[in-house]
């Protein structure tokens, strides 16, 4: 349960402004020093709290790139985990450079690693041979940080062939509808979108799931609800704190 959560904040979690108090950053709305907690429930239980930050920039193969945790912790009627997501994004072109997966659960520790080259649209785990990648490839959790700079439009699908992974392309957003959303950070006038993906998890056509983003230039989730073989996954933002550094891209994205 824990492992879609974090899927969740990753893909997830995606679009919309910290406040309506905050300006717009040059070229994209997310930097360094952003940072959004949420509160999850499973049905009408809590479940735990999740966030997504930009922690700080790094240096992979000789490129800048922003450190994007996602971050779920809790558990649930005897279930515990502490789930982690880490992804590595290309300052001046907003591209995956690297990914992680940490699922520490109930009886399980399950890692992931990759290296991914848009240079030459291939990936590789450890001590496994390269595969075949895309040319502006992005992970689950980039692809929220990317999806934040679309415009959407109401009524428009989008579709994108950009998962690092080529077999999970394409994947849509479908832009339903406004709508008023209150949470505790407090109310929002959202846009509410639908994410599907070739999966069998929270973004399948099966889920039904919606993500409300704050309709503002520095776009953030602000709720999320799905329905999942267990009940009703819902997040619901706590805390947003917009960023304190940001780096212009050499070209904005669409």
């Amino acid at each position: 349960m824990t492992s879609v959560l974090v899927s969740v904040l990753a893909v997830a979690t995606a679009l919309a402004n910290v406040s309506r108090r905050n300006q717009p950053t040059p070229g994209v709305p997310f930097g360094v020093g952003e940072r959004f907690t949420y509160d999850v429930k499973l049905g009408p239980f809590k479940a735990g709290r999740g966030s997504m930050e930009i922690t700080s920039t790094d240096t992979i193969r000789g490129r800048t790139a922003y450190r994007a945790v996602f971050r779920v912790k809790g558990g649930i009627l005897g279930y515990h985990a502490d789930n982690t997501m880490e992804s590595w994004i290309d300052t001046a072109t907003i591209v995956s450079l690297r990914f992680t997966q940490d699922f520490e659960q109930t009886g399980k520790d399950r890692k992931k690693f990759y290296d991914i080259y848009p240079e030459r649209a291939v990936y590789q785990e450890p001590n496994k041979p390269e595969q075949p990648s895309v040319s502006e490839p992005l992970d689950d959790a980039s692809f929220i940080y990317f999806v934040r700079t679309v415009p959407l439009e109401i009524g428009r699908t989008y579709s994108f062939d950009r998962y690092f992974k080529p077999d999970a392309n394409p994947v849509r957003i479908k832009v339903l509808r406004r709508e008023t959303v209150k949470v505790p950070a407090g109310t929002y006038q959202a846009i509410v979108v639908q994410p599907m993906i070739k999966s069998k998890g929270i973004f399948s056509e099966n889920s039904k799931a919606e993500i409300w983003f704050s309709e503002d230039a520095n776009r953030i989730m602000v709720q999320l609800k799905a329905d999942l073989p267990v009940g009703s996954l819902n997040l619901y933002l706590r805390s947003a704190q917009p960023p304190t550094l940001t780096i212009p891209t050499v070209h904005p994205p669409p």
